[in-house]
């Protein structure tokens, strides 16, 4: 883990909300204490589909839902558990189409328009691009696009927020020693004005590919960041 520190100094003779006396807090150093950390995701998402044309509504639907059960089969012979692919979106509409007339162009019906997508979490990264390979095969013609998450990103932001508390502890100590106080208690310690907590997800838009070709993806690594205010007593 890096973590770096920018420390805000302020010594002032006004009171100041605090965990420590009032008194004691008159005098007092801020600083802000950072932390942060980049790691492998542990899972991927995507979400995959088609999108069919239909003379009726049922003919429209049925050719997308049969595309994204072959999906949905893929998916599970890459071992991929029940519980990690659901349907993320259907919908069914009527289709027009522009017929020019004595006057312009008129809208005229034109069957049916059907979607269905599908959202497959992976653990095993390695096989995203044959998954993605292996939807197209199946049918489907739509990839909204993949994200990268971790499982468990609240134990790491705990981690960061105690790094980045200790960072700024370091920083207060640093600063007494160069205006030669010493430091006292903490006063008031605290999330900064929008700080930028850990990040859990990067997207990335996911390429159509040549038949028979693997989809080149690539994990790379998410950041996580965390960010403290803190004020401490300093005295003569």
């Amino acid at each position: 883990m890096r973590a770096a520190l920018a420390g805000a100094l302020l010594i002032a003779a006004q009171a100041a909300p605090a965990q420590a006396g009032d008194s004691d807090c008159a005098r007092h150093i801020s600083v802000v204490g950072r932390a942060a950390e980049a790691r492998v995701p542990d899972f991927a998402e995507v979400t995959v589909g088609i999108e069919a044309r239909g003379a009726s509504a049922a003919a429209a639907l049925d050719a997308a839902s049969k595309a994204v059960a072959g999906v949905s089969a893929q998916a599970r012979t890459l071992g991929v558990p029940a519980a990690d692919i659901g349907t993320a979106a259907v919908s069914l509409q009527a289709a027009t189409r522009s017929v020019p007339r004595a006057g312009g162009l008129t809208e005229e019906p034109d069957g049916y328009r059907a979607s269905n997508l599908v959202t497959v979490r992976l653990a095993d990264m390695d096989r995203l691009g044959d998954l993605l390979r292996q939807a197209l095969d199946a049918g489907a013609n739509r990839i909204d696009g993949v994200s990268f998450g971790l499982r468990d990103p609240d134990t790491l932001e705990a981690a960061l927020q105690v790094t980045a508390a200790r960072d700024a502890r370091t920083r207060a100590a640093a600063l007494a020693d160069a205006l030669g106080v010493k430091l006292g208690p903490l006063c008031t310690l605290g999330p900064t004005v929008g700080a930028p907590y850990p990040l859990a997800n990067r997207a990335l838009a996911a390429p159509m590919a040549v038949k028979g070709r693997r989809v080149p993806i690539e994990a790379g690594t998410i950041q996580l960041s965390s960010e403290v205010s803190a004020t401490f007593a300093v005295s003569p």
